[in-house]
């Protein structure tokens, strides 16, 4: 019983320590410039208003940086789950020379720390014409994100009984039909855990965005917020509220998978 009592006011403790900083940002937004300015971030509020996100809304331009964002992100996640998935299924199911190699060669790339990528990156895109588009923002994130997740669908893949894909044979089926028909169902928790991740992440992303974009009107969400802090002074219950808004999309797909997502986290913690 003591314990279990323990154990308890621990996760309490830990919970409220994880969630305080989120509630922080929600009361910042709800406060005004005066009452900040005057008794400081940290103070209890003196004041209620919704003008800051207006504000945000308005000078930031969120609306067309929250489109950027889904522009870069959708495609981002389908592109790199899509080739994953049929990378992981040829490595997976089939006797593919030095697949094991392969699959070491393309998890390497994830090694590297992102830092000392920027400028070649940069450099290249630049090179071949892409510089300041989204184009080259999704493929950045394609190219970085699908050796990871080639590495974590083929171990789900690897693993599903191969009787499963001996009767498809059977009854006629090819590897297509089969990729399509069975193996992609029986991933599904998988890909769907994988899609919160890789949503939330190329979402929220600001090394590669300032990295590969430098039109003002082509910056995706998080990048955009950087518009709202001043020279001189910042009006950090303007940045609280947009930061509330940015995070909206990606809170909203998490509870969409909530369960998916769970599901494939508790599978890959028994295999």
């Amino acid at each position: 019983m003591i314990r279990r009592t323990g154990y308890h006011v621990a996760m309490s403790i830990v919970s409220f320590l994880w969630v305080a900083p989120i509630l922080w940002v929600i009361v910042i937004s709800f406060r005004s410039f005066d009452d900040v300015a005057a008794n400081g971030l940290g103070s209890l509020p003196h004041s209620f208003t919704f003008s800051t996100y207006k504000s945000a809304w308005e000078d930031a331009d969120e609306f067309r940086a929250l489109i950027n964002s889904l522009l870069v992100t959708i495609p981002a996640v389908l592109l790199s789950l899509g080739l994953a998935s049929i990378a992981a299924y040829g490595l997976a199911r089939y006797s593919i020379p030095f697949r094991r190699t392969i699959l070491l060669l393309m998890l390497m790339g994830n090694l590297l720390p992102p830092q000392i990528l920027l400028i070649p990156i940069s450099r290249f895109v630049e090179l071949i014409g892409y510089y300041d588009t989204l184009i080259a923002l999704i493929a950045v994130h394609v190219g970085f994100g699908l050796g990871f997740y080639t590495f974590v669908l083929h171990g789900f893949m690897r693993d599903l009984p191969r009787e499963i894909q001996e009767a498809a044979t059977i009854d006629g089926a090819g590897p297509g039909r089969i990729y399509s028909s069975v193996i992609l169902p029986l991933t599904r928790p998988a890909l769907a855990a994988l899609g919160a991740l890789s949503f939330t992440w190329i979402f929220n992303d600001l090394l590669w965005s300032i990295t590969v974009i430098r039109s003002g009107e082509k910056m995706p969400v998080t990048p955009a917020l950087l518009g709202l802090q001043g020279l001189f002074v910042s009006s950090w219950n303007v940045i609280a509220a947009g930061t509330v808004i940015a995070a909206v999309p990606t809170v909203a797909v998490f509870l969409r998978f909530q369960k998916h997502f769970v599901g494939g986290l508790a599978i890959g913690a028994v295999k």
